[in-house]
């Protein structure tokens, strides 16, 4: 459940570090290790802490000693980056608790903090892109993460705010091509300011520079899910007074198995937007390629029989990990070749050494040729429906 800025703070105690076990699955796996990649110095693997809330876990869980282990686990590793959210629900107070608890072994100086600001809920009512609120929710994840600056914040899902323009589902890939005008994307277009909705954005980004001038916070970005949507906005803030591009933008569910048409937007956000610093995240698209996907997942009927079918592909061949393991590992080729970290949810120590392991499995080229193979064969799982976008908001 997300927490109202003007409500009563959920709190998690401060466990002692030596009460915390450290046992031999709290180690990490000799091998390769982590990277860094693009002009913020980022890992190659980014810690999605959207996993320390009621929408992945249990409150017995994250209650527990397991997002401490978990975070220490992934820093050991070199996984020293942390994307959170005000939405999602108690997951900056209990990173920045694991963190105070970790704090004489990683100090603030060893890692980096990205949140997001903006969203407060599932419906469009929810958000709140106005400067006070931005500024308001800002200082909220400062006291949170036990910080005193914030390395990245990025103005959460702008799709929900933004004026929409174009169609909201579909293949956009369409979009970079004779329907650009349609989406508001053709040469001339950039200063467009096509209403209340995209000033609301500009005037937020304007409030979170601000804040970047008083040194709270050290880079400015936006995210969201609709990439036709994300290069209008990061066209638009180029293109309009201080005419300054976006320090870093946060895509997700476009660099996976079913749609990977991040890849085609990649040049014109950094060639036409100026934008320095991209990311992806969820290569598990949104828990649609696991096991078990979540209900409240946005996919239609037709997406989620092509996962089944995806599913079965990987159990027939008998792939150790499955699904998870083959998209995970796409997703960091992808990020790899794209030169983008890869933001993935991690909610416990298996899942850290599974994302490392298939990590080092791609990076090493282990069994390459049967694994792209592989990824073809689950790619063809979803048929006319590889690189269909989903509407958002709904």
């Amino acid at each position: 459940m997300v927490v109202p800025l003007d409500s009563p703070q959920p709190v998690f105690p401060l466990a002692p570090l030596d009460a915390i076990p450290d046992r031999e699955e709290d180690k990490p796996v000799d091998g390769l290790p982590l990277g860094k990649i693009g002009p913020m110095g980022l890992p190659e693997i980014v810690f999605g802490a959207a996993t320390f809330s009621n929408t992945y876990n249990s409150d017995s869980t994250i209650a527990s000693d397991i997002p401490v282990r978990t975070t220490r686990l992934a820093l050991r590793y070199g996984i020293n980056a942390f994307d959170t959210s005000a939405y999602y629900g108690p997951s900056e107070i209990i990173l920045g608790t694991a963190l105070k608890v970790l704090e004489l072994e990683y100090p603030r100086s060893s890692y980096k903090l990205i949140t997001k600001c903006g969203r407060y809920g599932l419906s469009q009512a929810e958000f709140d892109y106005s400067p006070a609120t931005v500024r308001a929710s800002v200082k909220r994840s400062l006291e949170r993460l036990h910080t005193d600056y914030l390395d990245t914040v990025y103005l959460h899902d702008v799709e929900y705010v933004c004026t929409p323009v174009g169609p909201q589902s579909g293949h956009h890939a369409a979009a970079l091509a004779d329907r650009s005008a349609e989406y508001g994307l053709a040469p001339g277009q950039e200063a467009t300011v096509w209403g209340p909705g995209d000033q609301a954005i500009l005037d937020a980004v304007a409030e979170l520079r601000k804040l970047q001038d008083e040194g709270v916070v050290k880079h400015v970005g936006i995210s969201g899910y609709p990439l036709p949507t994300l290069l209008r906005l990061a066209l638009l803030v180029l293109h309009t007074a201080p005419f300054m591009p976006l320090d870093v933008l946060l895509s997700y569910s476009h660099s996976n198995l079913q749609n990977a048409t991040f890849a085609a937007f990649a040049p014109l956000l950094r060639g036409r937007a100026g934008i320095p610093q991209l990311l992806t995240a969820s290569p598990l698209n949104m828990g649609l390629l696991t096991p078990n996907p979540p209900a409240w997942h946005p996919a239609t009927r037709e997406l989620r029989e092509g996962a089944r079918r995806a599913r079965e592909v990987c159990e027939d061949q008998g792939w150790e990990g499955g699904l998870p393991n083959v998209a995970v590992g796409y997703g960091f080729r992808q990020g790899a070749e794209l030169d983008v970290p890869v933001v993935v949810g991690l909610s416990n120590l298996r899942e850290v050494h599974e994302s490392v392991r298939a990590w080092r499995e791609v990076k090493e080229g282990e069994g390459e040729a049967k694994r792209v193979a592989l990824e073809q064969r689950v790619v063809e799982a979803f048929g006319e429906h590889v690189g269909w976008s989903w509407i958002s908001p709904p």
